[in-house]
């Protein structure tokens, strides 16, 4: 399993064959979001969706554990590679081609508590996939986030337009627990993007602090010791300690985002349960062009 090797934000001196080579020691002199230009506000905002994902995520192990959402793969873990990768994005250009453990990701770049609920119930309002998705599935053409399958990687000529070769493409190794230090890749790899300069690929070292799924009980192979390890990362408590440190976030401003996301979370599952199902007639909508529901229940007769 990847661990992180510093809460610090850096950028991580191993590189892919051509490299990606930053100035470690600056980054270490100087704090870390002023170097990348982000005001205390972009800050909390990464800090806040990084907290509305986590909460999400626990309220849809709740839920499955009652048997209401019928299979959960959770984004613990995730959160700050998401959230950095996102944030250095451009929303209103960009396109992101997510994965199942992405949830912090596209609620940056749009998706809402309430889309999330209603596909995890599979109603039939689920802008997604009008229900007919497994959760965790993501992929919304309002937020220029294009769907994805199961397999973990088939996204990826999806997201290249075609099977590149990815030797000795530019590229980097990043602590993925720290959304600063993703941010900085990302950023960068966006901007060499879109001056011609080619693709980047960026290892984002992450940890997973939940089972697989909700159908996987991991201690049945994994040591508690590094499940234990893995908790001792979280990126949740990872930012926290960068911003309060660096005087960006008090007990006061923490609190007033938990309760907003609280209060979010709470809204939105209550409006997803309440929305209706999806009519079984429907079921081959958007399947196949011009193919409609055939009429089952003839056969009966």
């Amino acid at each position: 399993m990847p661990k992180r090797r510093s809460v610090r934000p850096r950028i991580s001196g191993t590189a892919t064959a051509n490299g990606f080579v930053r100035d470690e020691q600056d980054l270490c002199e100087t704090a870390a979001h002023e170097k990348l230009g982000l005001s205390t506000q972009r800050l909390q905002d990464m800090f806040e969706t990084m907290l509305l994902a986590r909460a999400i995520d626990e309220r849809q192990w709740i839920l499955n554990r009652q048997g209401r959402e019928p299979f959960h793969i959770s984004c613990q873990g995730h959160e700050g590679s998401g959230v950095g990768s996102a944030f250095a994005l451009d929303l209103d250009r960009d396109v992101m081609v997510p994965y199942y453990r992405s949830l912090a990701a596209v609620l940056a770049f749009g998706v809402t508590p309430l889309d999330v609920f209603l596909s995890a119930l599979a109603k039939a309002d689920d802008p997604m996939t009008g229900g007919r998705q497994m959760p965790a599935h993501y992929g919304l053409a309002r937020a220029r986030i294009l769907t994805s399958g199961s397999s973990v990687a088939t996204q990826i000529p999806h997201a290249t337009g075609a099977a590149a070769v990815g030797y000795g493409m530019f590229g980097c190794s990043v602590d993925g627990t720290d959304p600063l230090a993703v941010y900085a890749a990302v950023k960068q790899a966006a901007d060499r993007a879109r001056a011609g300069e080619g693709p980047t690929l960026i290892e984002s070292n992450v940890v997973r602090l939940t089972p697989h799924s909700s159908d996987d009980d991991d201690r049945r192979y994994r040591p508690e010791a590094e499940r234990e390890e893995a908790r001792h990362h979280d990126p949740i408590d990872v930012f926290r300690t960068y911003l309060s440190s660096h005087g960006l976030l008090d007990e006061a401003a923490d609190f007033e985002m938990r309760e907003r996301v609280q209060t979010s979370v709470e809204s939105a599952l209550e409006e997803a349960e309440a929305a209706a199902p999806p009519s079984p007639e429907t079921a081959f909508d958007h399947v196949y062009a011009g193919v409609r529901m055939p009429n089952f229940r003839d056969r009966l007769r």
